[in-house]
């Protein structure tokens, strides 16, 4: 009896589950259904209507955005905002993390509490500060000071997420690789950074979802020529307002992408909060 109950609460779980996923996935797919259909026929109705007239569909509007400069200009912009500062983010808050938590250098707590005081800093305090010292440095209006900025204000988070999950590595485990001679580098490299996969690929998640999906500080940090995806769009609707053939395809990529890069991480994703609940 006790089993038949089991299988019933976690089919319902289940069932539960699959609705809620159906649910969030709704608009993804809307807007795929609403990328594939010609402006007259978005005009007519709802993309639900593709169920009913499925003829309706087609690929002709991502053949129109693959010959849209801006757009795609955009998107690789997007790419090499996104993915340098994503790294730079991670391998310094992962050397950073390691030293506040295993390492004894004079004023190691004060730093780290400078660190996570920074944490309540908000992003809008800094924009026109350091918009004034990049035009000084000549990197205002440029890709590499739009990484920059993100890269300075991903490190607090990133640096305070990592110290403490380093911190909770058994110390023995050190101690014992510290006697067979192993070096601080090498003991980061073979022990801390492997342990701390699951909370790092955590953190490049997060960090590529914030900086993909970024449209503030582009707006300010970035000019014509090198602004992301998010700022290229909202001016396109600014421009022409109806050209729903190449805006609704170039949302979707823009929104398909976070999503492909966030399943694929989604084991040590997992792995991630479920040893953080742990602990």
């Amino acid at each position: 009896m006790n089993a038949v109950r089991r299988g019933l609460g976690n089919g319902v779980v289940q069932a539960f589950l699959v609705i809620v996923g159906l649910v969030w996935m709704t608009p993804l797919a809307g807007l795929f259904l609403s990328s594939m259909r010609s402006a007259e026929e978005t005009a007519k109705g709802g993309w639900w209507t593709v169920f009913t007239s499925p003829g309706q569909l087609s690929f002709d509007n991502y053949s129109e955005l693959l010959g849209n400069a801006g757009i795609t200009t955009a998107f690789w912009n997007t790419v090499l905002i996104s993915v340098p500062t994503t790294v730079l983010v991670v391998v310094i808050a992962a050397l950073a993390g390691y030293a506040f938590a295993w390492l004894d250098f004079p004023g190691r707590e004060t730093i780290f509490l400078v660190v996570v005081a920074l944490l309540v800093v908000p992003v809008q305090i800094g924009l026109l500060p350091v918009a004034k010292l990049f035009g000084q440095l000549g990197l205002f209006g440029t890709i590499p000071g739009v990484v920059l900025f993100h890269v300075a204000y991903g490190l607090p988070f990133a640096v305070f997420l990592l110290r403490n999950y380093f911190s909770e590595i058994p110390k023995e485990m050190l101690e014992a690789a510290r006697m067979d001679g192993g070096s601080e580098w090498r003991i980061f490299t073979r022990l801390v950074l492997p342990v701390g996969r699951p909370a790092i690929a955590s953190l490049a998640i997060f960090q590529f979802l914030w900086v993909w999906n970024d449209m503030l500080v582009a707006l300010l940090f970035a000019d014509s020529a090198s602004q992301p995806l998010t700022v290229e769009l909202q001016s396109q609707i600014r421009q022409f307002g109806s050209n729903i053939d190449v805006l609704a395809p170039g949302a979707f990529v823009s929104l398909v992408v976070p999503v492909v890069v966030f399943f694929a991480f989604q084991k040590h994703f997992v792995q991630g909060v479920m040893a953080g609940s742990v602990k």
